[in-house]
């Protein structure tokens, strides 16, 4: 895995470990720590300043999806095999808790809140929450289609969705649907800003979007990878985010074009990416 520092967009270093290829990446909410999860059926959970690795979670298989507590000692895990697993990061030779309720591949899986509860997503078109003090599903909500991703941050409240075409927000407590609406592509990924105001989304066409929560109208479209969106993500401060394309790049656009933040307040750095505007700037992975 690749860590790069979005303020200056120098390269940090490479966490290495895995021997497999990386399904799932996520991050501490202090950024002090990161999971992986891997087709070498482990998940690891890293010291995200030094690269270290400080525990590896042996799985059932394949890991799809980790999420990281907000106490950051638990590692919720979710397999290629429907098994929904957690570890103690100070104890990760075996999992505390499993819980099996999905049909096929778990799609992503998050801590709610105090750790008592948690959702899951998988390939049986299925969102679900889990209460952990009795180990037992407590609500489901089904989708017509297969689901593509799913997002979800602790202050927002809201559970944005990717399934076809469309980008659906429930409310992570009542799953009752707040909005959703259609796309001109089948949409892999979707990242609800702050403000709760509009999200941005990618998909198969290679566009990134970002479209109005009220109206459903496209406020903005670019055209700047050359393959798929398999993933865009905000900032935690909403100033900008982050997609991630088959085309082998990651690309960081501004929230607000020409507002003085990290990479756009270096002039060194006017010219260097002959492809990309004053909005965007782009990251070869190797």
């Amino acid at each position: 895995m690749n860590n790069s520092f979005v303020i200056t967009g120098d390269w940090l270093g490479t966490f290495e470990g895995h021997k497999g290829a990386i399904w799932a990446v996520d991050i501490s909410h202090n950024g002090t720590r990161a999971a992986t999860g891997a087709a070498d059926f482990t998940s690891n959970f890293w010291d995200a300043e030094s690269g270290n690795c400080l525990a590896t979670c042996t799985n059932s298989h394949i890991v799809k999806s980790v999420s990281i507590n907000r106490q950051m000692n638990l590692l919720l895990t979710g397999t290629s095999k429907s098994v929904i697993s957690i570890f103690d990061v100070r104890q990760p030779q075996k999992s505390i808790e499993e819980y099996i309720g999905h049909n096929g591949s778990i799609k992503g899986a998050r801590f709610l809140g105090n750790d008592n509860f948690f959702i899951s997503i998988g390939e049986d078109k299925l969102l679900k929450m889990w209460d952990r003090r009795a180990q037992k599903e407590l609500k489901q909500q089904s989708f017509d289609q297969p689901v593509n991703s799913f997002d979800l941050e602790d202050e927002m409240k809201v559970v944005t969705v990717t399934y076809g075409n469309n980008v659906a927000l429930h409310d992570v407590t009542t799953f009752d649907l707040l909005r959703t609406h259609s796309l001109p592509c089948v949409v892999n990924s979707a990242s609800l800003h702050l403000d709760q105001r509009y999200f941005v989304c990618g998909g198969e066409d290679m566009y990134v979007y970002k479209v109005s929560i009220e109206t459903g109208r496209i406020m903005e479209s670019y055209k700047k990878h050359f393959g798929p969106v398999h993933c865009i993500r905000y900032s935690p401060d909403g100033e900008l985010y982050a997609s991630g394309s088959e085309d082998g790049t990651i690309r960081l656009w501004q929230d607000s074009v020409g507002k003085t933040y990290g990479l756009w307040q270096r002039p060194d750095l006017t010219n260097i990416h002959n492809n990309c505007s004053p909005r965007d700037l782009d990251f070869v992975m190797g």
